[in-house]
């Protein structure tokens, strides 16, 4: 019997960049990103798979704000951690930021066995903004990095199902509007780290799942699945099916340094064997992932070797820092299909995380069905199969339900609002009405009274934009800020002309009128109406300027950017000139600057604008107009800087 495991708090310190507040503007930009990929083999798509390509994509990110407020500046910084550890694992987890287990310690063997990343850089790779790299993440949601990723979870310590204590964490996924659990256990003794994820659906009506753990692991490590054959998917949005481990390209992906363009590689794991991936390193060592069988995608992602990559690389951590990859599991076969969840039904499963050793010539041998062998041979030998299945069963039955103690650490008061609404009964994920705040209060007076708090302010905070709220609002006494929370639940639902009509009868009395000129704008410009769309985002901002700071900035962009994509070049300058100098001074407005003077005909002055330098701190994953607005000034190679282009040339 091993020592047993403790679950405490701790304080990790990390140079870090400053999430800053997020953006105070409604998220209401129609998603173009979630369409079904072209596919070069769909007549031979397994069923289930076709079926759920481009199933239920997201319409807007809403309710969730964006959050772009941070910035490239690192100073120390505290972050809160808890530690669960036994005799032979360290398993350190960000509850702040969406549970991120930032280090797998192998007591034993000394070494981490996950990428770790020395800081913390926010980027916007999360489907909602700010995202960083390293550990184990947890999404869910919607293909993609899950909204939740630097928003803080509730945890507690909860009691293990061998009698010693477990790592709860637990939040409301507000896309999908889904209660879900992740229990991180460590028996006595273990070498091992057990996973229990449960994912619920309390509602009378079916709903699109997704569900993807990914592990960054150092990129210098070879990555082995059980696959023959994988699914390869690109920058370029297109799907088609390539031998493991050498791609039609004549690189052996499975190597990741190997490969030139970025990808991800779903493998095809044959029904009834063993779901698990590894990534180990020159001498055989290295972390493998396992899981219960409903776990049945296994995934790498790789940067590959290319500049963009190399660019991204540095950008999500620092110059020098080592590069790494990811292996990733999930519910289906890849990330692009969305499986669907039964009415007042729920999904669970186990993973598990830890060291394994095999021989490094078998590993790294050119037989590739050897070398899966060999792998899997020594994880049945240290983590057999049934064994992996009765913890998941122990779990379930003695551990699932089990009611959490005092709280380590906080989420969101949003799970308690559903639960306030909805009466849902969900054995141990408490959602009460003790962790409601401030931005939950309007929304229970409506919940009580039938109607919103009268204010005549500006509507604040986020909309909730389920159909049971939708209906509370289209009853609820009529008045601008109602109207406003109406029209953003009804553009959720896609019902964007009923939507207009909620914001123009608002307008009408609206003591504060650039939220709904806001709203009306973006659906101009969404609906065909560019013109008009420019014209209620300078009335906007006219509206609006002076007041909040920070919405000042964030209509100030917008403004800018669509004038200039109008043709309102002389508008444009006329707005970006009204914004204060420390905002100007911003790279995401250097940039700005810089397409506003090509516009104007100033190329060297535009020129100049790169030569001086600026970084736009919330350049999306993938993003190509660095190099589109540089190519229109020179025909000079993009410097190095500015390479974040990853679609093959």
């Amino acid at each position: 019997m091993g020592v047993m495991t403790t679950v405490r708090r701790a304080v990790l310190t990390l140079p870090a960049a400053p999430l800053g507040p997020d953006n105070p503007l409604p998220a209401l930009r129609l998603l173009d990103g979630f369409a079904a990929p072209a596919v070069d083999e769909r007549a031979a798509l397994p069923r289930d798979m076709a079926r759920q390509l481009g199933h239920a994509p997201l319409r807007t990110l809403l309710p969730v704000p964006v959050r772009d407020g941070y910035g490239r500046e690192r100073t120390p910084l505290d972050l809160d951690a808890l530690v669960l550890e036994n005799e032979r694992l360290r398993v350190t987890v960000l509850p702040g930021l969406g549970g991120r287990v930032h280090s797998l310690f192998d007591k034993t063997g000394g070494r981490e066995l996950l990428y770790r990343n020395p800081v913390f850089q926010p980027a916007a790779f999360a489907l909602n903004g700010a995202w960083f790299s390293g550990g184990i993440e947890w999404n869910i949601g919607a293909r993609g990095h899950t909204t939740l990723s630097c928003a803080p979870l509730h945890a507690a310590v909860v009691p293990a199902p061998d009698g010693g204590e477990m790592l709860r964490l637990w939040e409301w996924e507000p896309l999908r509007d889904l209660p879900f659990q992740v229990d991180l256990w460590l028996p006595a003794g273990a070498a091992h780290l057990r996973v229990g994820i449960r994912i619920r659906n309390p509602h009378e009506r079916p709903v699109p799942t997704y569900w993807w753990s990914n592990t960054a692991v150092p990129e210098d490590r070879r990555i082995l699945a059980p696959a023959d054959r994988a699914w390869q998917y690109g920058y370029e949005r297109a799907l088609r099916r390539v031998p493991v481990p050498v791609a039609p390209d004549g690189a052996d992906h499975t190597y990741p340094l190997r490969s030139t363009h970025a990808a991800d590689y779903f493998y095809e794991l044959p029904d009834g064997r063993r779901r698990w991936i590894a990534a180990l390193d020159a001498s055989g060592t290295g972390l493998v992932q396992t899981s219960t069988d409903v776990l049945r995608g296994r995934k790498l992602f790789l940067w590959g070797s290319g500049r963009g990559g190399r660019r991204w690389q540095e950008w999500l951590t620092e110059p020098g820092t080592p590069g790494y990859a990811e292996i990733q599991a999930g519910l289906a076969r890849t990330q692009l299909e969305h499986p669907t969840l039964e009415p007042e039904t729920e999904i669970s499963w186990m993973e598990v995380y830890g060291p394994l050793s095999v021989d490094a010539a078998a590993v790294h041998g050119t037989d590739w069905a050897a070398a899966t062998g060999s792998v899997e041979e020594e994880l049945g030998r240290v983590l057999p199969r049934d064994e992996i299945e009765a913890a998941y069963t122990l779990w379930r039955e003695r551990g699932a339900d089990a009611e959490p103690g005092a709280p380590l650490a906080a989420g969101s008061g949003w799970g308690a609002l559903e639960v306030l609404r909805g009466g849902y009964a969900l054995p141990g994920t408490p959602f009460t009405e003790e962790q409601l705040g401030d931005e939950q209060r309007p929304w229970v007076h409506l919940l009580r009274t039938g109607a919103l708090p009268s204010s005549e302010a500006a509507p604040a905070g986020r909309t909730p934009v389920s159909g049971a709220w939708r209906d509370m609002l289209e009853t609820a006494p009529a008045d601008p800020a109602t109207e406003y929370h109406l029209g953003v639940a009804q553009w959720a639902a896609g019902d964007l002309a009923q939507a207009v009509r909620s914001w123009e009868r608002g307008l009408k009395d609206a003591a504060v009128r650039w939220p709904l000129l806001y709203c009306l704008a973006v659906a101009d410009r969404e609906c065909g109406h560019p013109r008009r769309a420019a014209e209620r985002h300078e009335e906007a901002f006219e509206e609006q300027y002076g007041g909040e700071p920070l919405v000042t900035a964030a209509l100030g962009r917008e403004t800018v950017t669509v004038l200039l994509e109008t043709g309102g070049t002389a508008r444009a300058r006329a707005v970006l000139e009204r914004l204060p100098a420390e905002v100007r001074a911003r790279g995401a407005f250097r940039f700005l600057e810089a397409r506003l003077l090509l516009a104007e005909g100033r190329k060297g002055e535009a020129r100049a604008v790169f030569d001086a330098g600026f970084e736009v701190a919330d350049l999306r994953e993938g993003a190509e107009v660095l190099g589109e607005v540089w190519a229109r000034i020179t025909d000079e190679p993009l410097p190095e800087a500015y390479e974040f282009r990853m679609r093959p040339s």
